[in-house]
């Protein structure tokens, strides 16, 4: 599991609820920003990480479970 399965699995996840990245950070209440590409590094190169209170929200608001996000990690389809 790396840095770009977690970030293409949200991408993955929100795609499949026809939702952009921003449009499922707003309906878990979280910053629409939260998942911008733009965020996923830090200024100094370093990878930033989801948090996994992040995962939670996007599951909670959804009504779907972990597997149903962790089916995404490792996949390369869009």
């Amino acid at each position: 599991m790396t840095h770009d399965d977690i970030w293409r699995a949200i991408e993955q996840f929100a795609n499949e609820r026809n939702m952009s990245c921003s449009g499922l950070a707003r309906c878990s209440g979280l910053d629409p920003t939260t998942f911008n590409k733009s965020k996923r590094w830090s200024k100094a190169g370093q990878p930033r990480w989801p948090s996994t209170n992040s995962i939670s929200k996007i599951l909670a608001s959804t009504g779907a479970d972990l597997e149903d996000f962790t089916k995404f990690i490792g996949s390369h389809t869009m």
